[in-house]
């Protein structure tokens, strides 16, 4: 075999090659992050026969994501390797040295030493997409998490008896709707009638009629909330910049949901896990078959018990260690609990109560057995 040891970096990489005896085929040479770059890696590799090519880079970011594409749509074998295994090769070497030259020989010879390493395929790239739109999505919520927060600030000075008025609170399209239009209590005591509420009527779609314009608009006259223009433009750029990131969700979740439909992932079979939760499960996993055991899943996830013990003394309680991908732990979590709420079975396997434990959640690993037939 020939193994192809990659180093990445933001602009130029670093390739070289050595064969199954140590001998090296490709001395070290650097090639950029762009269509020339890879095209000169190819020509490098043209005189090797490409059955015989294992190509080998680190978990590196995202930097690497473009080339690992382009060498699998050439139909490479590609292996990305954990960075710790390079490190602990990389500790072996006499010699203190590190340099991209050095760390492609590093990675070459950390790749030749796996036992059974697994290649990168197509799939696997639609697992990474749902990967990054699940992050992307978690980042979004957040900022928008944020946002009806300090909208709620603002309100909170202007307008406080508003949040109190709406039994869903003000965080709807038709309070967002009024806001914009009317920033201030001044502003909607000022309406003409018929005006407000026609614009309740639509934005709620009939919910809101003319006696909660009327009462609304009382309540605005008698508001005790200041007057100040600079909260009323906040408000009303607070609101658009909410309506934006909705517009963004919904548009990550329908990307999601097209790949999940792609994946045919068994997990989708699971009442009460939805495409949004399903997607962002499947790509923190990725191929769960690269778990041996539930157990390593779990550990993966962080949900392993952090287990503490020294001479005599054990401690009689664990706690989840927390050390894996916390996206995946919130997205298993959630999906535990809507499960639990959707089917009568995983109900009644939450319920069981072990002695002097009180109730037992159900556990994700139990999850790995539902689809890690797929």
């Amino acid at each position: 075999m020939i193994y192809v040891g990659i180093d990445i970096a933001k602009l130029n990489h670093f390739a070289a090659a050595i064969s199954s005896e140590g001998e090296i085929l490709i001395e070290p040479f650097k090639f950029s992050n762009d269509y020339d770059g890879f095209y000169l890696l190819l020509s490098n590799l043209a005189p090797l026969d490409q059955n015989s090519i294992i190509i080998g880079l680190e978990s590196t970011a995202h930097y690497g994501d473009n080339l690992v594409r382009f060498l699998i749509s050439k139909d490479f074998k590609v292996c990305v390797l954990n960075p710790l295994s390079t490190s602990a090769m990389r500790k072996n070497n006499v010699r203190k040295t590190k340099t991209d030259k050095v760390d492609t020989f590093v990675i070459a010879k950390t790749l030749m030493i796996q036992d059974s390493p697994r290649f990168i395929t197509l799939k696997d790239l639609d697992y990474i997409e749902l990967k990054e739109l699940g992050r992307f999505r978690q980042k979004t919520v957040k900022q928008r998490t944020r946002l009806k927060i300090q909208l709620t600030s603002y309100l909170d000075q202007v307008f406080p008896e508003l949040q109190y008025f709406f039994k869903s609170g003000v965080h709807q399209n038709s309070v967002y709707a009024l806001l914009k239009e009317a920033p201030t209590p001044n502003a909607i005591a000022s309406m003409h009638m018929t005006h407000l509420t026609h614009l309740l009527q639509t934005a709620s779609h009939g919910h809101f009629d003319k006696d909660t314009a009327r009462e609304l608009r009382v309540l605005a006259q008698k508001s005790v909330g200041i007057l100040d223009s600079s909260l009323s433009i906040q408000i009303t750029q607070t609101i658009e910049q909410i309506e934006l990131l909705d517009r963004q969700l919904f548009h990550t979740e329908l990307e999601m949901a097209n790949l999940v439909t792609c994946l045919h992932s068994v997990i989708m079979t699971i009442p009460g896990i939805g495409s949004t939760n399903g997607g962002m499960i499947l790509g923190e996993i990725g191929d769960i078959h690269r778990f041996s055991t539930p157990g390593k899943l779990l550990a993966f996830a962080g949900l392993d018990p952090s287990v503490y013990q020294s001479g005599n003394f054990q401690v009689q309680r664990t706690r989840m260690s927390k050390r894996g991908s916390r996206i995946l732990r919130y997205a298993l979590m959630n999906a535990v609990h809507n499960v639990v709420k959707n089917n009568a079975t995983f109900k009644a396997y939450y319920d069981v109560t072990p002695p002097r434990q009180g109730h037992r959640p159900a556990k994700p690993g139990d999850v790995y057995h539902s689809f890690s037939k797929q």
